[in-house]
């Protein structure tokens, strides 16, 4: 049997956030662009606020390429990837995009920003319209919460100031959508898992991998997973 080609590495959303910003996780050239909808980051975000799992990320260990892309619009620190997203790509993108505020370039190469709503009285997430803008029920941008500079403390009394200019806000009210804002704002410490590919693999191998994990649309469960890296490497 061949030795471990990969191995497991736990991380908290706020750490890949940080990795994607300074240029340490980027994307192979084998990676499709960002093809999501507003409503399935939507969807990410509700299920991370409920405490679901959301799937872990495939990464391949970079020592060789040079050719790759980086997440977002913006420019890095490092100039090429440490780690490159095998499997994830569409996740990481979402997550990025909304915590640190930036544009996605998107399949035609155009760039946009995506823009999820949350009404802190009952946690509803919703893609941001026109009339959710208007809603003070809503706070029509979450990217805001991460915002450097801007405190919970403050993010909280503001909304509270503007929503009791609409309606009585009783102190129980108050509790809950204080509760719930800071709740969202401790995303950041959600955990994910990555399995880290070697470098000693090839391109060959990691193009292998990413076609069966992602053959006919099928998303693997864990054990499917493991099975495929077996088939792979031994």
């Amino acid at each position: 049997m061949s030795k471990t080609l990969f191995k497991k590495v736990d991380y908290s959303l706020s750490k890949l956030i940080h990795d994607i910003d300074h240029g340490e996780i980027g994307l192979p050239e084998l990676q499709r662009p960002f093809v999501w909808t507003s409503s399935k980051v939507r969807d990410l975000f509700d299920s991370m606020y409920r405490g679901f799992p959301v799937g872990y990320f495939l990464f391949w260990s970079n020592e060789h390429l040079s050719s790759t892309k980086q997440i977002g619009t913006d420019i890095k620190q490092r100039k090429v990837p440490r780690l490159l997203i095998v499997d994830g790509q569409q996740r990481l993108t979402s997550l990025y995009a909304v915590l640190k505020g930036k544009s996605v370039l998107t399949e035609d190469y155009k760039e946009t920003k995506i823009q999820i709503a949350f009404r802190p009285k009952d946690g509803q997430f919703e893609v941001a319209d026109a009339a959710i803008k208007r809603d003070p029920e809503f706070i029509p941008d979450i990217s805001i919460i991460w915002k450097e500079g801007i405190s919970t403390f403050k993010l909280i009394n503001n909304f509270l100031n503007r929503l009791s200019k609409s309606k009585t806000i009783t102190d129980e009210e108050q509790e809950k959508i204080s509760d719930a804002i800071d709740r969202l704002y401790k995303l950041e410490d959600y955990p994910f898992t990555a399995m880290e590919i070697s470098s000693t693999v090839d391109e060959e191998e990691v193009s292998d991998i990413f076609v069966r994990i992602n053959s006919k649309g099928k998303q693997l469960n864990q054990a499917d997973f493991i099975l495929t890296l077996l088939s792979v490497f031994w």
